[in-house]
């Protein structure tokens, strides 16, 4: 009896073996994750510095691509999970690391059969083409002096009739000069010239007054929307999103960093249109730098040279709300980024935590579900910023204070919670997302 029970156990464990120890191959176990986390990014046209798409391309690199995942600095993804999920979040689980670990280790085997590549929408992150493309008319100088830029380009439009919008993203040709943009949908009468002004104006110095021939446009603003690294498609779910008017402007704010070489840009916006009808119509809040509690930052934002400091602005919401997204916002100094909301009957609603902040990987999060905060509840927004040497990121050596004047330069600082929301209605709760 106890031989048979060994043969058993000889048996199950030389079937088991073999699987465990199987040879990882491109083909079958590293294209799917590859194509799944990198390669959105990683192809022409967007904003990785090389491809991530055939056996070559990721072969080449299997050393590189094993330090990055086994380090967690790819795919970049930031929030604390603990603290709260979000949808399609970038992570690679154990057993993913471990097979690109495992593959990199034995050269790199190609293996049997073939990868379908996936297909991927040129000039856009979205899953199909965008239904109008509004762009600066022509290509814009970055000189290659080393300075910022602040321009705000005027992109008008007319259309045959106002549009239901189901997603937006900025586009540029030249990602890797752009610092940020913003960008305003301004509806515009037929009486007022949205052709005659300048194509832009430049704010990067001292006088501003040529902005002023952009304030006709500015009595109101439809949406609004923007793009910080790492940011993806802004979409919405079904019978939610806005509508776009049929005439007006976009004006379309782009800091450009400082560069060592003379670069062109082409910026713009890719919008996709729906024929379903807007059920609920998504809203849009800034809160922190440049948006609502600007002036409550406590304690006086300016951030003494060698301190490690930590900041909060507290809002009280003044109606119900759902929130789809939420858009955090730091410059090189930011260490830690935090925001929760406290109901009037004293429970923490949790909204993002970033503990390890990155100037590089900034992004909109969306929920999986729509989360409720109720009138009344103080929504709480904390930064901690590392102003000392030991942050390799500071931009002065030796560190400088830094506050922020209102001209959002990279070496100032900002700390800003954007928020994407719908008024709310019962059983938002439960509505899980797409």
């Amino acid at each position: 009896m106890f031989r048979s029970c060994a043969s058993v156990v000889f048996l199950f464990l030389a079937f088991a073996r073999p699987s465990a120890a199987q040879e990882v191959t491109f083909n079958q176990d590293i294209a799917p994750i590859i194509h799944r986390n990198c390669t959105p990014c990683h192809r022409p046209g967007e904003a990785a510095p090389f491809p991530l798409i055939t056996y070559e391309d990721v072969s080449r690199r299997a050393s590189f691509v094993r330090e990055v995942v086994e380090s967690g600095y790819m795919p970049p993804w930031k929030p604390d999970g603990a603290y709260r999920s979000f949808a399609h979040e970038r992570k690679l689980t154990p057993e993913e690391i471990s097979l690109i670990g495992r593959w990199a280790a034995a050269k790199a085997p190609k293996g049997k059969g073939s990868v379908k590549v996936p297909d991927f929408v040129n000039g856009t992150l979205y899953h199909r083409k965008p239904d109008l493309t509004l762009k600066t008319e022509k290509p814009f100088l970055v000189k290659g002096d080393n300075e910022e830029r602040f321009i705000v380009f005027k992109i008008p439009f007319e259309l045959a009739d106002s549009m239901n919008v189901e997603a937006m993203e900025f586009v540029s040709n030249n990602k890797k000069v752009v610092h940020h943009a913003n960008f305003g949908f301004h509806p515009v009468e037929e009486d007022v010239d949205i052709h005659g002004t300048a194509p832009y104006v430049d704010l990067s110095g001292s006088d501003r007054r040529q902005f002023d021939q952009y304030l006709p446009y500015k009595k109101s603003m439809t949406y609004y929307g923007g793009w910080i690294p790492g940011t993806t498609v802004e979409s919405y779910p079904a019978g939610m999103g806005w509508v776009m008017p049929k005439r007006g402007v976009i004006l379309l704010t782009v800091h450009f960093a400082p560069t060592g070489k003379d670069e062109e840009s082409i910026t713009g916006v890719n919008l996709f249109f729906t024929k379903k009808p807007i059920e609920r119509k998504v809203k849009l809040i800034s809160i922190g730098s440049g948006g609502i509690g600007e002036r409550d930052i406590d304690p006086f934002f300016m951030i003494q040279a060698d301190t490690v400091k930590t900041f909060t602005v507290k809002v009280a919401t003044p109606a119900d709300q759902s929130l789809l997204y939420i858009w955090p916002h730091m410059h090189l100094l930011g260490k830690r980024f935090r925001a929760w909301a406290v109901t009037p009957q004293g429970d923490t609603v949790r909204l993002v935590d970033i503990p390890e902040w990155d100037f590089k990987w900034q992004e909109i999060y969306r929920y999986k579900q729509l989360v409720k905060v109720p009138r009344g509840s103080v929504l709480t927004v904390e930064g901690t910023y590392d102003n000392t040497s030991k942050n390799p990121n500071n931009p002065f050596n030796p560190p400088r204070m830094i506050f922020a004047d209102g001209d959002m330069k990279t070496t100032q600082e900002m700390m800003t919670l954007i928020m994407v929301f719908l008024p709310y209605q019962p059983g938002d709760e439960q509505l899980i997302l797409d």
